[in-house]
């Protein structure tokens, strides 16, 4: 496939585009500073631009089979960008007709698991609150996503830990896993690539953990 991928610089990001190029696909990353991007590869470009500027970014999007985003505040201070960023990239997506879309929110964006404990609950509200200004910036994101006439994936992980792929992953739509609470950020984005094909996450909030 000819995938395109935002935020290739950040943590999940930087796993979408080497789990993307080692399964054969071609990647265009999108990044504000390609000093920052240490994969390389035959089948990697690299288009640099600072997504502020739909028409800008249509060039990146056109005739991919599928955007994946892993853009979002790396901090409290940067609330707002995953809602103000992603804007940008649906624009460019909808003029170019591009319609699969998959973006990186958060687990406590979506519904409590079912059957949690009161440890689970407590240590959510907990998180929700201490996050509360970045949380609302993914609602916003989410909010955009609905109102676009793409065909989107929220992915919605827990905390993420920096760890190798394992596979051994739950994901749940519409829902989150029972009791889970961490993540590799290289499971996630394993998570993201194996759902661009699955149709019943379009237009759906999911759940990963282990």
């Amino acid at each position: 496939m000819n995938l395109t991928v935002f935020g290739a610089t950040g943590g999940i990001g930087r796993e979408l585009v080497r789990q993307a190029l080692g399964s054969g696909h071609r990647v265009t990353a999108v990044v504000r500073d390609p000093a920052r991007l240490d994969v390389t590869g035959d089948a990697l470009e690299v288009v640099r631009a600072d997504l502020t500027d739909p028409e800008e970014l249509r060039t990146a999007v056109r005739g991919r089979d599928a955007v994946l985003s892993g853009l979002g505040a790396r901090s409290r201070k940067d609330a707002g960008v995953a809602t103000r960023l992603t804007r940008t990239v649906l624009r460019a997506m909808e003029a170019e007709g591009v319609r699969r879309l998959l973006v990186v929110s958060a687990g406590p964006v979506g519904p409590d698991p079912e059957g949690d404990g009161a440890l689970d609950r407590a240590m959510r509200g907990l998180v929700s609150a201490v996050l509360k200004d970045v949380y609302t910036d993914l609602r916003g994101m989410e909010a955009e996503l609905a109102r676009s006439g793409t065909d989107w994936t929220s992915v919605r992980p827990p905390r993420l830990q920096n760890k190798p792929v394992t596979g051994s992953y739950r994901t749940v739509v519409g829902g989150f896993p029972r009791k889970g609470r961490f993540i590799a950020r290289a499971d996630v984005a394993h998570a993201m690539l194996a759902m661009i094909d699955d149709a019943g996450t379009v237009k759906q909030g999911v759940g990963v953990a282990y």
